[in-house]
């Protein structure tokens, strides 16, 4: 996938349809991930009781699971919510915030990942990583490897689950078993404002409840990401204001702004 046109498409094809996207997330995002999914034209719900989730999930057009906050209360609904999202052919993200930081952290995502087929999974480096290295400790939620370093650990999990995985980072890779596509848009200040990395895997959810094949969908997502940070970036004074900026360029990404700014294309 290189085609601004099919990114166009792709984005159109949200704002015109409003996918219910479910969310399991964090108490860090919840707001801005639920701004985000409305900037950009889906319909965001946070529901994470484990008494509703799975009632929830499956009604909704695409599940997006963030562990970030994490307790035992949290897993039980996100296992749930999965099952249910599997069983009426609901589209699951899944973003393992902080793999490898803490040792039940680490244990419930990967328990998270075999329960099912996930659709997508995001996240950084070092997160990527921790999935497949008991060795591997992270900086908190932050990553400490580059994303092309994560591109071999990436591919064993697309393999493994037959998903698609998503590497965030300067440059993101989106791959599945035998295609890899880079998107190169962004800016250095994405960095300094929390929850943007959430934020993109909400967005994943959002593309994936409308487009099947899920690279295209977790690209296209990613590309659009990336170009309204750019554009937020031009218009702000530091990260306070970027956060504004950015759900306003979500919200007005025009087909020209993708013509002008995508930055995509197939490696392999």
């Amino acid at each position: 996938m290189d085609s601004a046109r099919e990114v166009y498409e792709l984005l159109a094809a949200v704002r015109a349809g409003a996918p219910l996207v479910h969310n399991i997330t964090n108490y860090v995002v919840m707001n801005s991930t639920a701004n985000a999914l409305l900037a950009v034209g889906a319909s965001p719900v946070m529901i994470h009781a484990e008494e509703e989730a799975a009632d929830m999930a499956a009604i909704a057009s695409a599940l997006v699971i963030n562990i970030g906050t994490i307790s035992e209360p949290w897993a039980r609904g996100m296992f749930k919510a999965f099952a249910a999202a599997e069983k009426h052919g609901v589209p699951v993200v899944i973003d393992p915030v902080g793999a490898g930081a803490t040792p039940y952290r680490t244990r419930v995502i990967r328990d998270l990942i075999r329960a099912g087929k996930p659709a997508i999974i995001r996240g950084n480096a070092s997160e990527i990583l921790a999935l497949t290295d008991d060795r591997l400790k992270t900086k908190g939620v932050d990553s400490t490897a580059a994303s092309d370093e994560a591109l071999y650990a990436a591919r064993r999990i697309a393999e493994e689950r037959s998903c698609v995985v998503c590497v965030s980072g300067r440059t993101d890779y989106i791959l599945d078993t035998n295609r890899t596509v880079a998107v190169d848009n962004g800016h250095a200040l994405m960095t300094r404002v929390t929850g943007l990395g959430c934020t993109a895997t909400a967005l994943c959810g959002a593309f994936a409840a409308l487009e099947k094949d899920f690279l295209k969908a977790a690209a296209a997502a990613m590309a659009v990401m990336g170009m309204a940070g750019e554009i937020a970036a031009e218009k702000a004074a530091g990260p306070g204001s970027l956060q504004m900026h950015f759900l306003d360029a979500l919200y007005a990404l025009s087909k020209d702004d993708i013509d002008r700014r995508l930055k995509m294309e197939r490696t392999s």
